[in-house]
């Protein structure tokens, strides 16, 4: 079987999803790092930890799903943070919302949104493995700014992490 690629060259809703390269993590911004990550190297980073550290009872392909497509709403409501002051559920429903519409011409548009909702309820054990990782690249990127930026104070992501990941280990 082969896939006429060119098919997909105007598909205007593949060509949006590409904003995620320039969409800049927000909670590096706000604490005023320079030349901040974006989402998209956020989510590459998510995905590469999950594949080199993904224990063997996990599905990868589901893993490397949940990675890729975990952060793609912030195309349209952006990179919502704790300081941002909204609540939880809100966040979920805008993000939800903000997918569908944006998965809605993308090959898959029905696969898509159902990953994306396994994500947000966090119930699989491939769902919660992500979320792990996506505090464990966001620890190891705080380390690296560290390390760049002695000057910037970024404890509090260092923290949110470990604070989440430890959740974790004692709701086993």
């Amino acid at each position: 079987m082969r896939l006429d690629l060119l098919t997909y060259l105007d598909n205007q809703s593949l060509l949006h999803t590409l904003k995620l390269k320039s969409l800049k993590r927000a909670g590096w911004q706000r604490a005023s790092v320079d030349d901040a990550e974006s989402v998209a190297a956020h989510s590459w980073g998510v995905a590469w930890l999950a594949l080199l550290i993904k224990p063997d009872n996990l599905c990868l392909e589901r893993v490397l799903e949940l990675a890729l497509i975990h952060d793609l709403a912030e195309i349209v409501v952006g990179d919502i943070t704790p300081h941002d002051g909204i609540s939880s559920a809100d966040k979920a429903e805008r993000e939800l919302n903000a997918f569908k519409s944006l998965s809605r011409e993308l090959p898959q548009a029905e696969h898509l949104v159902a990953v994306f909702i396994e994500y947000q309820e966090c119930k699989t054990p491939e769902a919660v493995f992500v979320h792990q990782c996506d505090k464990l690249d966001m620890w190891l990127q705080a380390k690296y700014y560290m390390r760049e930026y002695p000057e910037l104070e970024l404890r509090e992501f260092i923290e949110s992490a470990n604070n989440y990941l430890r959740s974790i280990a004692t709701a086993k």
